[in-house]
C-alpha cells in the first residue's frame, strides 16, 4: 500500500518541475508532492484530481528526472481522495498577529542568516508571502569568511538532519546594508523589517540601535548569540554573559524608539537567566534560539573535523530539524519564566512546515523565524505554511492565529506531576503486522521482554509490559499503536 508521505519524501523537488510541465490536463502534480512533504496533505488534493489522474496515461510520470524510480504520481493522487477537504469552512482564517505591537499579515518570518542577506533575496521572499525578514546581522565589523563553510549531517541531496554553518554575520557595508533597510521599507511599507545588530562596544551598540532605526526597521534584534565570532566579546560570548546582556540591552533602548529584542544562545544550561537580564535592560521580546555550538564530525581519512577548510575546522552553529526539540524545550521554559511575563516570544529551531511553527506558537510564540529549511527548500515552502496553518484553522473552527497562542504552555509540567499510577497498553493490529519481529528484537533488548514471535507472529504478553511504547516507535509496518487499555499500576499483573 503506497504511503504518500514516504512517496513525497523520496522527491527531489525540482526547480522547473517536468512533471507538472508534461501535464496537459491543468494538474501540478510538483505542488501535491510539495504539499505532501510539508504536512499539508490536505491542501495537496486541491493540484490532483484522482478522476483525471486515473484516466491519464502518465505523461507526468515517464517525464519525472528521478534518478530512481519515478514518483508515483497517479497513485497518489487516488490516495489524496481521503484527505480533500471536506468542507471550506463559514469563515475565513485570519493568520495576521500584532507582534510587539508591530502588525505583521502572517507570524512566517525570514531569520537572520544569508536567506535574508540582500535586498534582492528579501524581495522576492516578501512577494513570496513572507510576513517579513530579520535581515542579516549588520554591524561596524566586517567579517572574513572561509571556504567552504557549510555541511550536514545526513545523506548529501536528501533532506538534512542537521546544518552547520561558519558564517558570520553581514559580509556587506554597514552603508550598504542601511540602504538595502531604506529600500525595502520603501517598496514594502507593509512588510516587516526586522534589524539584527551587534556591537563591539558601549559605543557601536547604541549607534547601531539609532541607524538602524533611522533607516526604517520595524524591530531591533540583538544578536547576543552567534557562535562561531571570531573576534572575542562578540555573539554568544555576550548571550553567556547577563550582565553584558543587560549592559547592551539598555543602551539599544537609549538609541531607538522601536521595540528591541534579544536573541538567545542555547549554549547555556539555563536560558531564563540572561533573558531576564534583557528583560531588566528595558527588552521588549526575546528570539530564541541561535544555532548550537558543535562538532558535526571527523573525515576518517583526514581526520579533520567537518567542513575542512585548509585541513582544519571549528567549532560553530548546529541548525536544522535536529535542533528542533532543543528548541522547543527552551522556548516553554522561557514561556514558564515568571520574570518574561509581559515579553513576546519569537522562535526559531529546526522549522520547515506548518505543524512546526504551529509547536511553537502553540508554546507562547507570536513570531517564528525560518532558515535551514529555506536553505534547502526555497521562499516557495511559505505557501504550505500558509496553507497548512489556515487548512487546520478552518478544521477545528479556530478564527485566529492569537487563539494558538500558548495554549500548550500549560500542558508542560515538571516530571513529579506526571500521571504514574497507571499502563497504558500497546494496541496490535494482526491483519497490518509483517511479522518482521523488529518490535520483539527491541521489546527484549531494549524493553521489558513483553513480546516474542511464535512461527512468524508477535505474542504480547502483557504482565511484562510496562506500557513504555517502544514497540509502537520501531514498528515499520504502522501495525502497533498506543490505543490500548490504560490500566492501574496495581491491576496490570491480573493478566
Amino acid at each position: 500500500m503506497l504511503r504518500i508521505n514516504e512517496e513525497a519524501a523520496r522527491c527531489l523537488l525540482c526547480a522547473d518541475a517536468a512533471c507538472t510541465k508534461e501535464c496537459g490536463k491543468g494538474m501540478k502534480p510538483d505542488r501535491a508532492v510539495r504539499a505532501v512533504r510539508f504536512e499539508n496533505t490536505v491542501a495537496a488534493a486541491d493540484f490532483l484530481d484522482s478522476d483525471v489522474c486515473s484516466g491519464c496515461e502518465g505523461g507526468c510520470e515517464s517525464a519525472c528526472i528521478h534518478y530512481d524510480i519515478p514518483i508515483r504520481i497517479r497513485e497518489m493522487a487516488a490516495k489524496l481522495k481521503e484527505y480533500k477537504r471536506k468542507g471550506a469552512g463559514s469563515f475565513e482564517p485570519d493568520l495576521s498577529i500584532d507582534f510587539c505591537g508591530v502588525h505583521c499579515e502572517n507570524p512566517f518570518f525570514l531569520s537572520s542568516s544569508i536567506v535574508a542577506g540582500d535586498y534582492e533575496m528579501c524581495a522576492r521572499a516578501l512577494e513570496a508571502g513572507w510576513g517579513g525578514v530579520v535581515f542579516k546581522t549588520v554591524g561596524f565589523f566586517m567579517p572574513d569568511e572561509v571556504s567552504p563553510r557549510f555541511d550536514i549531517t545526513g545523506e548529501h541531496g536528501r533532506p538534512f538532519d542537521g546544518f552547520k554553518n561558519l558564517e558570520q554575520i553581514s559580509e556587506h557595508s554597514l552603508e550598504y546594508n542601511l540602504d538595502v533597510f531604506r529600500r525595502l521599507k520603501k517598496n514594502y511599507p507593509d512588510k516587516v523589517l526586522i534589524a539584527s545588530i551587534m556591537g563591539q562596544t558601549d559605543e557601536e551598540w547604541t549607534e547601531l540601535s539609532r541607524l538602524v532605526t533611522e533607516a526604517g526597521a520595524d524591530i531591533i534584534e540583538c544578536n547576543f548569540s552567534c557562535p562561531q565570532m571570531t573576534e572575542k566579546g562578540m555573539g554568544s560570548d555576550v548571550g553567556q554573559s547577563p550582565e553584558l546582556v543587560r549592559r547592551y540591552t539598555e543602551l539599544v533602548k537609549k538609541g531607538t524608539n522601536i521595540p528591541v529584542l534579544a536573541k538567545m544562545t542555547p549554549n547555556i544550561g539555563n536560558m531564563e537567566i540572561p533573558a531576564a537580564a534583557a528583560a531588566k535592560g528595558g527588552a521588549d521580546g526575546i528570539a530564541a534560539i541561535n544555532t548550537i555550538k558543535c562538532i558535526l564530525g571527523v573525515d576518517e581519512s583526514s581526520f579533520v573535523s567537518l567542513p575542512p577548510v585548509a585541513g582544519k575546522c571549528s567549532v560553530s552553529g548546529y541548525s536544522g530539524k535536529a535542533v528542533k526539540p532543543i528548541a522547543l524545550r527552551f522556548i516553554s521554559d522561557l514561556a514558564h519564566c515568571r520574570e518574561l511575563e509581559g515579553l513576546e516570544l519569537s522562535g526559531m529551531g529546526g522549522i520547515d512546515s506548518w505543524k512546526d511553527a504551529f509547536d511553537f506558537i502553540a508554546l507562547g510564540c507570536r513570531n517564528i523565524q525560518v532558515t535551514t529549511a529555506v536553505m534547502q527548500y526555497g521562499y516557495r515552502i511559505i505557501d504550505d505554511m500558509i496553507s497548512g496553518f489556515r487548512s487546520f484553522m478552518l478544521e477545528h473552527g479556530i478564527h485566529s492565529v492569537e487563539e494558538i497562542v500558548g495554549r500548550a504552555v500549560d500542558k508542560v509540567v515538571s516530571a513529579d506531576e506526571l500521571d504514574r499510577s497507571t499502563v497504558i497498553f500497546p494496541r496490535f493490529r494482526k491483519n497490518q503486522c509483517l511479522g518482521c519481529g523488529r518490535c520483539v528484537i527491541s521489546c527484549n533488548d531494549g524493553g521489558h521482554q513483553a513480546l516474542e514471535l511464535v512461527d512468524g507472529r508477535v505474542h504480547f504478553m502483557p504482565k511484562k509490559c510496562v506500557g513504555c511504547h517502544l514497540c509502537v516507535l520501531v514498528c515499520p509496518g504502522r501495525a502497533i499503536d498506543g490505543g490500548g487499555k490504560r490500566i492501574p499500576k496495581l491491576n496490570c499483573n491480573a493478566g
